[in-house]
């Protein structure tokens, strides 16, 4: 089959839920990223994965309180497939009582339900309540975090290793700026209706009130979670996500000096990538972007387009800039499977690509009788004589 490399430009309209923040001024360039004192810090859009600021991204660090952003998603799983109820209670062991660290104040013998346990990790950061859902979920923490580094396998967290639910310091115990990123968008995405327990800012548990140590869910009304993180091994730390007018940034910043700083600094890269950038959605999954002729076939056209959405993240006012190129087969032969790839689709600002991805067969095509195959096969043998190869 021949197969001639066509380029179609196609006409862009900006898409629903788009950022419609106030712009820089026309003709402002994008600036630096702002410069931060913490060991690593990285900011990454939620829909699009573009990273937009990075520094130190794969530095296995030692991430503190951090770790317990995948404790409660292996509790989320769990929750959601059906093997555990947030009224289940638990019976507190001697052994999460005795956690060291930040603590929820359960005690030996208590049962205590597994929502308040949630909040106690969550709002809390409670140690406790981290040994003693993984004892009630693995049987001993050690098992636990087994399967936490089955989860982190799965989500692509290749710089991460787990062997506690805590934090707690260990040398075998790490992750990484980009791992934390990945982890806090699959909280969000896989989870949001456990997820709003990440913007409660306090919690009381027997008698004691305590609140969220995450300072941008007073200083910010954008942000709605995630975790905050320290010990004299991994400094300060801070995964965080807002979002404003559709657009949510997740940032993670790591090994900052104090706890006002690694606020400050998750605030300053935040505004950055809201004052600076747009995330739009360019096409839909599903959405037809052209048709294309069908040899041998029922029909003669097939529509033509994506298999997944595209999501873009640019700095702010090139929206207009961006030139989307169709590649594709120009001899399509029936049978043609739905989701079938016939060609490329590629986006490129100023000359280089910023996104591409599989065009595809929006619709099966069922082959024609003995005699239509027979019609188009003389016309396809026709083209293949005469036509121009170029």
């Amino acid at each position: 089959m021949r197969i001639l490399h066509v380029f179609f430009y196609l006409a862009l309209t900006l898409p629903v839920g788009a950022a419609a923040q106030v712009p820089p001024p026309v003709g402002m360039p994008t600036p630096a990223a702002p410069q931060l004192s913490a060991s690593s810090y990285i900011l990454m859009d939620f829909d699009s994965d573009e990273v937009i600021v990075a520094h130190e991204v794969d530095t296995r660090l030692d991430i503190a309180s951090i770790t317990k952003l995948m404790t409660s998603y292996v509790v989320f799983q769990e929750l959601a497939s059906g093997n555990i109820g947030l009224e289940d209670t638990v019976v507190i062991s001697e052994n999460a009582w005795r956690t060291g660290g930040s603590r929820m104040f359960v005690e030996p013998g208590m049962e205590v339900t597994i929502e308040q346990l949630i909040l106690g990790l969550v709002v809390q950061s409670g140690n406790d309540a981290c040994v003693a859902l993984a004892e009630h979920l693995g049987g001993t923490e050690e098992a636990f975090a087994s399967i936490m580094n089955f989860y982190a396998e799965q989500l692509g967290m290749s710089n991460t290793h787990f062997t506690n639910a805590t934090g707690l310091p260990n040398a075998d115990h790490y992750s990484t700026a980009r791992d934390v990123a990945i982890l806090s968008k699959a909280l969000i995405r896989d989870f949001p209706d456990y997820y709003r327990w990440y913007s409660e800012k306090e919690f009381t548990f027997n008698n004691i009130r305590q609140h969220n140590r995450n300072n941008l869910l007073w200083r910010d009304p954008a942000v709605d979670g995630l975790k905050t993180g320290h010990t004299e091994a991994a400094g300060y730390c801070l995964a965080a996500s807002a979002k404003r007018e559709g657009m949510r940034l997740i940032s993670v910043v790591m090994g900052s000096a104090s706890e006002q700083s690694r606020a400050s600094e998750s605030q300053s890269l935040l505004s950055y990538g809201f004052r600076f950038f747009e995330t739009v959605q360019v096409y839909r999954a599903g959405d037809k972007l052209t048709d294309a002729r069908v040899w041998k076939g029922l029909t003669e056209q097939v529509p033509l387009g994506l298999a997944e959405d595209i999501f873009l993240t640019i700095p702010r006012g090139r929206y207009d800039d961006l030139k989307p190129k169709i590649e594709m087969q120009t001899d399509l032969l029936a049978p043609l499977e739905e989701g079938v790839e016939v060609g490329r689709v590629r986006i490129e600002l100023d000359g280089d690509p910023v996104a591409e991805t599989s065009l595809v067969a929006l619709e099966p095509v069922a082959p024609a009788g003995f005699f239509g195959r027979a019609w188009d096969g003389m016309h396809l043998w026709i083209n293949g004589m005469f036509g121009d190869d170029e």
